[in-house]
């Protein structure tokens, strides 16, 4: 592993926040007749490893199933540092992943793109997935859309509601925030993937930011998508 100065990776962190940092999901359904792997294809770790040296990331695979009845696998992905990636990249990267010979028996039932642009309660805020943090066991992400009303309140108002989110949600240290927007990638405002090792530690602070101001100008945060990261192997398990 090489070694990195002070100096080299304050530049490595600034050209990170330097790029767009685009970032999609997709979410699989098993098929009516999916067994796991089977058929002719690319292996999924083979694209994955063709993926990563074009440049993108797939940062984690999910074991979403059992969650909810339209979902059982979810593929997270996003630019390498530096990479400078086009959005349509990561278009074409979530069609060959549907292809691998893992997925290509499922349905693809949700998918979303993200963008990283400057966060409404923190405009320093940089997603962990930019900064180098590493992959967390659990995630959880979810769509979101502010009230009719939000934009067109006072800033002052805005600004002390978003604060005290953020206190709220700076308690649980161990949860890193991915916050992205989304305005005209598809539905949403913005996604917000939330990592963590322990799935309570996302359970209760979700509920704990139930009970801020801010809430009262949520129209939209549905649907969520909460799973544990597994390796590419043991997705024939889950689709079985």
């Amino acid at each position: 592993m090489s070694e990195h100065t002070p100096q080299q990776a304050g530049q490595e962190q600034a050209d990170q926040q330097q790029d767009d940092g685009y970032t999609i999901w997709s979410v699989h359904r098993r098929g009516a007749t999916a067994d796991g792997a089977s058929g002719a294809g690319t292996s999924l770790a083979d694209e994955i490893a063709a993926l990563e040296r074009e440049g993108i990331v797939v940062r984690g695979i999910y074991d979403v199933s059992g969650m909810r009845h339209d979902a059982d696998v979810m593929v997270w992905m996003h630019g390498a540092p530096g990479a400078a990636l086009e959005p349509q990249a990561l278009q074409a990267a979530v069609r060959r992943v549907r292809r691998t010979r893992e997925l290509a028996g499922t349905t693809q039932t949700w998918g979303a793109m993200g963008v990283h642009r400057d966060a409404e309660f923190n405009k320093r805020h940089v997603p962990g997935y930019m900064r180098g943090i590493e992959p967390k066991r659990w995630v959880t992400v979810y769509p979101f859309n502010r009230s009719y009303d939000w934009y067109l309140l006072p800033a002052e108002d805005r600004g002390r509601m978003l604060a005290e989110h953020g206190r709220a949600g700076a308690a649980y240290r161990g949860v890193v925030a991915n916050t992205v927007s989304a305005f005209a990638l598809g539905d949403y405002e913005w996604i917000l993937p939330l990592e963590a090792d322990e799935l309570t530690e996302l359970v209760d602070m979700m509920r704990e930011l139930r009970a801020v101001e801010a809430r009262m100008h949520v129209r939209d945060e549905i649907p969520f998508f909460t799973g544990r990261r597994i390796a590419a192997d043991e997705i024939e398990e889950v689709l079985a």
